[in-house]
């Protein structure tokens, strides 16, 4: 692949696949839609109606999900959004109107999980129902949210890794994507009579990382051994995962000055809670196995 790429191409060389003018936008009526939003709706959309099918079948009320879905929606993004300007205040500090405007992105998942379960265990309390029970079925909706989400970031150029020439390569348009996602080696690597970057689609490769989890855990629910396993087993999965694909991201939300990137940590500790939660309960159920037995 030697030829200039147009601003809406991407391509995927190794794998001979190559997409000539991907819309970020459409219009309707004069009125600029983004395709990253209409996926996370979409994406929304379908993390609904997985969670009302998992309620029927474990004997929930599905309206309880409907019910819930008009708060957990709104205080996910609302959290997603809080954690992204946090660690990204640089650059909105001088520009506090931006604060608001999502149309190009600037959503953290972990603020959106930390968002959407906060609104969860309220509505429980409100409700009087089981948490725990809630949460392993709303988890499998945020899964595949996650699933179709990683999409949008496609659509939008953005959420990509440092450079590489393996299988998965993804090349961009460099004015495609944001300088400050443009790292020195990308430009080292840029082929001389190019005008593209090839970097890690990470992007594809939580997404699916997150279908690969959503299966196991789909195929797992039956057997699970507490309330709450569930969403155990999906907070240090996905921590694995997003741990890796972290570590490769050019746009890391850092920790201060640490230099530490927030979300891998995050996610290193919640591995930890989940290793810990599992073996806590292995070892308390082999206790009252003996105990019984005398």
């Amino acid at each position: 692949m030697t030829d200039m790429m147009n601003i809406g191409d991407i391509a995927f060389p190794n794998l001979g696949i190559y997409l000539s003018g991907v819309p970020k936008t459409f219009e309707v009526f004069g009125i600029t839609i983004a395709f990253y939003g209409v996926i996370i709706a979409f994406g929304m959309f379908l993390a609904l109606l997985l969670c009302m099918k998992d309620a029927k079948s474990s004997g929930q009320d599905p309206d309880l999900y409907l019910d819930f879905s008009i708060y957990g929606i709104l205080f996910a993004v609302i959290g997603a959004r809080i954690y992204y300007v946090i660690f990204a205040w640089d650059t909105y500090k001088d520009d506090l109107l931006s604060v608001f405007n999502i149309r190009n992105g600037g959503l953290a998942i972990y603020g959106g999980v930390i968002g959407g379960f906060l609104t969860l265990y309220i509505y429980t309390r409100i409700k009087k129902k089981n948490f725990f029970q809630m949460g392993d079925t709303a988890v499998l909706g945020l899964i595949l949210g996650q699933v179709m989400g990683r999409w949008g970031n496609f659509m939008n150029r953005e959420a990509f890794g440092e450079y590489t020439n393996n299988l998965f390569t993804m090349a961009l348009p460099v004015d495609a994507v944001r300088f400050s996602e443009v790292s020195d080696t990308m430009i080292e690597n840029i082929i001389q009579g190019t005008n593209y970057i090839q970097v890690h689609p990470t992007f594809l490769y939580e997404s699916v990382w997150n279908l690969c989890l959503l299966g196991f855990l789909l195929l797992y629910k039956k057997h699970k051994r507490f309330q709450g396993e569930i969403v155990v087993l999906y907070l240090g999965i996905y921590g694995v995962g997003r741990f890796w694909v972290e570590g490769l991201r050019t746009d890391q939300l850092l920790l201060g000055s640490t230099g530490l990137a927030v979300s891998q940590l995050l996610a290193a500790l919640l591995v930890i809670f989940a290793i810990v939660i599992e073996l806590g309960y292995t070892f308390l159920s082999k206790k009252k196995d003996k105990i019984n037995k005398i």
